[in-house]
């Protein structure tokens, strides 16, 4: 058997390890004297760079329903703190840095985190992983720059109503696992984001258009068994292409998918299942 982390010997372990990470985490932002997006808007900036929306609320496998009810209200709160941020050019948006603390005091429920090993748990201030993919794909639909980015590594549940490729969503825990990007660009960007028909929406908006759009495709999807486990593939680009004349500027590999499937693999559909 191995070693025991000092983070698994038991719960006052693993509370004072998360401290020290967010203390290092603190402590190596003041020294780099990063610029960090504070300035909010009411005012929608007039063009609209990307916008999506996705069903807060899905009926998981062994999931309560109760922990996935409390998310909404988590993404309500955090709603209130990133709706109408400004993120000028060469400052950073940190997703932790724009939140702050997710304590019962500040209103945040129990609801799904993923702990250790991919283990599905309750936590307070769970579900926040929404908000985090929502403003991931808006991100990667622009020009502005991933600077700290988190994978889930691992297939927790089966696609229900899917609308973008599986592996873009991001993992963050606060505040040491962030979900960071800035903008290398000449003019202001701006996050919306709300709740509506139980759906949480945003928008990325820009003062005006960008020269390039971005289409994103996921390729080569399907199931394949090695040993005794099932894995997700697949393979996700992001196409630059010229505004002004539709032509395909380069093709950038996104992400390789190779995700350890963690629900009943009965669940898979047969039909996605490959030996090769």
């Amino acid at each position: 058997m191995g070693r025991k982390l000092f983070c698994d010997i038991s719960p006052t372990c693993y509370r004072i390890a998360v401290r020290k990470e967010t203390l290092r985490r603190n402590l190596t932002d003041a020294l780099r004297r990063s610029r960090f997006a504070r300035t909010y808007s009411a005012d929608p900036l007039p063009n609209i760079v990307q916008s999506h929306c996705s069903i807060l609320v899905r009926r998981l496998h062994g999931v309560d329903l109760q922990l996935q009810e409390n998310k909404v209200t988590n993404i309500a709160l955090a709603c209130s703190r990133i709706n109408g941020l400004c993120v000028r050019p060469g400052e950073t948006f940190s997703f932790w840095r724009t939140i702050g603390r997710t304590t019962a005091a500040e209103g945040y429920k129990e609801g799904l985190v993923i702990g250790r090993a991919g283990k599905l748990m309750s936590g307070v201030g769970g579900g926040l992983c929404q908000m985090a993919n929502m403003i991931h794909w808006l991100v990667l639909n622009s020009p502005l720059t991933v600077t700290e980015l988190h994978h889930h590594t691992d297939a927790l549940f089966p696609d229900e109503r899917r609308r973008v490729p599986f592996g873009t969503g991001t993992s963050v825990v606060n505040n040491y696992v962030d979900y960071r990007f800035c903008n290398p660009t000449d003019q202001t960007v701006q996050l919306l984001v709300w709740i509506a028909d139980g759906a949480l929406c945003g928008e990325l908006r820009s003062e005006s258009p960008f020269p390039y759009r971005y289409r994103l495709g996921e390729e080569n999807h399907h199931f394949r068994k090695e040993g005794d486990r099932y894995y997700r593939i697949s393979q996700v680009d992001r196409l630059v292409i010229d505004r002004a004349t539709g032509a395909q500027v380069r093709r950038e590999r996104v992400l390789d998918n190779h995700s350890l499937v963690m629900y009943d693999p009965a669940l898979i559909p047969p039909d996605q299942i490959r030996d090769d």
